[in-house]
């Protein structure tokens, strides 16, 4: 359902079926881990967080780590402020 790599790729399928005998599949709740940064950038005047992911974590898929390091539940609040620091976290880690 989740593409590789997908910040929901590793949380469990759980179902539910209602009092008509109709199954409803759907994904577990995904926790955001605490994260700490490994180091800190500061976003750029026309960044997006696609960019930004691609310029710190190498894949600009990977926006959600980002997101998870700073605590961010919208990837455009990353960096709707130039200047700002972002953090990074440490390869492997989170997701």
């Amino acid at each position: 359902m989740f593409f590789r790599g997908s910040r929901y790729e590793y949380i469990s399928d759980a179902e539910l079926t209602d009092g008509a005998g109709r199954t409803y599949h759907y994904k577990r709740m995904r926790f955001i881990p605490q994260l700490q940064a490994a180091s800190t950038e500061a976003v750029r005047q026309d960044d997006r967080p696609d960019l930004l992911a691609y310029r710190l974590v190498g894949d600009p898929e990977q926006f959600w780590r980002l997101c998870d390091a700073n605590r961010e539940q919208r990837p455009a609040d990353l960096t709707d402020t130039p200047g700002r620091r972002v953090g990074v976290p440490a390869p492997g880690t989170g997701g």
